[in-house]
């Protein structure tokens, strides 16, 4: 791949090359009224073509900047979700140890076993 991309490179500086040593008359270029400057017209399409891919990358900036904002209030809206489910789950299982703490029967009065019942029914006879 590396070496595509080394080719690439070098055939599109070939292609600039002699495009500008084509196309060197002097032509002039008015920005505004009053303001006019002249140069080989290879010079002035490569400004313009700098400054359009210049403006292209400011734009692909601009739109990830858009795409970004909204991804990370949606990341932050889903940190404090999770942050509350783990709180309520916490929360949960207090109330699950309080009430089986409450519910917890005297060992006097705790049910016997079949095990402890036929224990019991020998240990009687």
């Amino acid at each position: 791949m590396r070496l595509i991309n080394s080719i690439f490179v070098f055939v599109f500086c070939l292609l600039m090359v002699l495009f500008s040593v084509e196309n060197t008359q002097i032509v002039t270029i008015q920005i505004v009224e009053g303001v006019q400057f002249e140069a080989p017209l290879a010079i002035e399409l490569f400004i313009a073509m700098g400054l359009g891919a210049f403006l292209a990358w400011l734009f692909g900036i601009w739109t990830r900047l858009l795409q970004w904002l909204p991804a990370q209030k949606n990341a932050r809206k889903i940190r404090k979700q999770e942050a509350r489910i783990q709180e309520l789950e916490q929360n949960i299982e207090q109330f699950q140890a309080e009430l089986q703490h409450q519910h917890q029967l005297p060992p006097s009065a705790e049910p016997l076993t079949s095990q402890a019942y036929l224990t019991d029914k020998v240990s009687a006879s």
